[in-house]
């Protein structure tokens, strides 16, 4: 009886390796050939799953998307049983730096989609991500959570501050990326910006009543 493949696990593998060898040559530079060398596999086999070099790419950066969205929940757990608006707030932007190899690849391959796409109608054409204001609609949120808390300082505005955080931290990371800025300096930046916006107390409200 032959083996059943498991399809979304074989798409999954091919991913990996995109992010793998695109980290090492960059993602313009990164065939389809290169993929299936570097996932062991025929290329016959990498076009059965992706027909085109964009719907690889597209895939690829969706992968890495999900692959980040475990990386801000293991944070914000990391940051303890109930963390208050600030300590989620922080645990989402710190994500985003590129602090380690796994996280650095994910923001030079996002930041490379986002440059190819400019000049690559295929790439323009499809979504660059599904939904764009996910990161900005759940920062808004948290910010208004502290503000009927009153964990924030009198006239912030929610929406305005949680794009001014979310493109604050994009250009941080850029700046390490390039060397111009080391990890511990940008993450000084974005805590400087959070003290400006939330009160002094917010760190003690954060943390909810331990039953004794």
């Amino acid at each position: 009886m032959p083996k059943r493949v498991d399809h979304a696990e074989r798409r999954s593998e091919i991913a990996e390796a995109l992010v793998r060898v695109a980290g090492r040559r960059g993602l313009h530079a990164v065939g389809m050939r290169d993929v299936a060398a570097e996932a062991g596999v025929s290329l016959r086999l990498v076009q059965y799953y992706f027909d085109t070099k964009e719907k690889l790419l597209l895939f690829g950066l969706e992968h890495l998307a999900a692959r980040f969205g475990d990386r801000v929940s293991a944070r914000v757990r990391a940051a303890g049983h109930s963390p208050g608006p600030r300590a989620t707030v922080e645990a989402l932007l710190m994500a985003a730096l590129p602090t380690d190899e796994e996280s650095r690849t994910f923001h030079h391959l996002y930041t490379s989609y986002a440059v190819l796409s400019v000049h690559d109608r295929a790439l323009a054409a499809q979504p660059f991500i599904k939904n764009p204001d996910a990161a900005e609609d759940a920062v808004t949120e948290l910010l208004r959570q502290a503000q009927e808390a009153d964990l924030l300082e009198p006239g912030v505005d929610a929406r305005l501050e949680a794009v001014s955080l979310l493109a604050m931290s994009a250009g941080l990371g850029t700046s390490i990326l390039v060397g111009q800025r080391s990890p511990e300096s940008a993450a000084a930046v974005l805590e400087h910006h959070l003290d400006r916006i939330f009160r002094a107390h917010e760190g003690a409200a954060s943390t909810e009543e331990t039953p004794k």
